[in-house]
């Protein structure tokens, strides 16, 4: 992909980061009469539909600053990240989550470490203070994480939010990049708790008609990175030994992508084309499932990136994210 098409993939980000409505609210009413506009209660990720969908839009615009060489593109996302990422709304919305351990625990507070570890890579000042006014909401992000983890006795096995493999991932790789050396050790400890041990998954029953990740993939894509090629081919064989010897995902249609869950479909295609080229890199091209997994990579590409064309802002709002982490992954 190039950078006309990130171009077009922060487009629809820069549309959808300060739409205030549609939204979808997920608040705890704690006490009467606390019911307020989004906008109110998260200054800085009240559009793009949800909290999670704004935090990876602003993602979207910040990897978009760094890598797009459209200078006009590049000064609008400047501005909407201005526009968000101040002190002040950074505080208010550390502090709305703070009094809530489970809110967007684990996809949205994943997706926030991941902007944290975005602006990290930016070499100006303006992204050096903004990361700094994030900080705050990062470690009550980290704080969330690092009480529930070690509690969750059993990972989320979900095609969507919920999942467990695809947050710890995206934490994985966030606390990686930055050097928070704790979380690193608590990742890869309930990483290989969770999924060292599986085996045999039910490949033919995915995917869930409203899945944008797979179970099965975001699990294997998670223990590439814990596993060398030699114990990653062990566990394969062990926990999908059909995969790329003889079955392989199909990418899938979704039948109506103005419907909100049903245009996930999109998303799964796009997600699972970087799981699948992932694991294939990870196997290395003697191994006989690589050739496979990659020309499966590549339909499912193809696929999910027909849904950005649709118009409807069920999917616009947060599928260009997928699309440019498929692009920079």
């Amino acid at each position: 992909m190039s950078d006309q098409e990130l171009q077009g993939f922060a487009q629809l980000a820069l549309d959808s980061v300060h739409r205030p409505y549609p939204y979808h609210l997920t608040h705890v009413v704690q006490e009467p009469g606390t019911i307020a506009s989004p906008q109110s209660l998260t200054p800085a990720f009240y559009g793009c539909f949800d909290w999670h969908s704004a935090v990876h839009g602003h993602w979207l615009l910040a990897l978009t600053v760094r890598n797009s060489g459209n200078s006009d593109l590049v000064a609008a996302c400047r501005a909407a990240l201005r526009q968000s990422l101040t002190k002040e709304h950074l505080q208010i919305e550390a502090e709305y989550v703070a009094k809530r351990p489970g809110f967007e625990r684990p996809y949205g507070l994943a997706w926030l470490l991941m902007l944290d570890a975005e602006l990290s890579l930016h070499r100006e000042q303006e992204a050096a203070d903004w990361r700094s006014y994030l900080q705050p909401l990062v470690e009550v992000s980290v704080e969330h994480l690092s009480y529930w983890l070690p509690k969750l006795t059993h990972p989320v096995r979900s095609g969507t939010h919920n999942q467990t493999a695809f947050a710890l991932a995206l934490i994985f790789d966030w606390a990686t990049l930055v050097g928070h050396e704790a979380m690193v050790q608590l990742i890869k400890e309930r990483g290989l708790a969770f999924f060292a041990k599986d085996h045999d998954y039910a490949l033919h029953l995915e995917p869930g008609g409203e899945d944008f990740l797979s179970p099965s993939l975001s699990a294997a894509w998670l223990m590439t990175r814990f596993l060398k090629a030699n114990a990653l081919t062990e566990w394969l064989d062990r926990a999908m030994p059909e995969l790329g010897r003889g079955f392989v995902f199909e990418p899938a249609l979704p039948s109506d992508r103005g419907d909100g869950r049903l245009c996930h479909l999109d998303g799964l295609n796009l997600s699972r084309a970087w799981m699948l080229a992932a694991i294939a890199a990870a196997l290395g091209e003697a191994d006989l499932r690589s050739a496979p997994l990659q020309a499966a990579a590549h339909l499912h590409q193809t696929a999910g990136l027909e849904g950005l064309q649709s118009g409807h802002y069920s999917g616009s709002h947060w599928l260009g994210t997928f699309a440019a982490y498929l692009l920079y992954s």
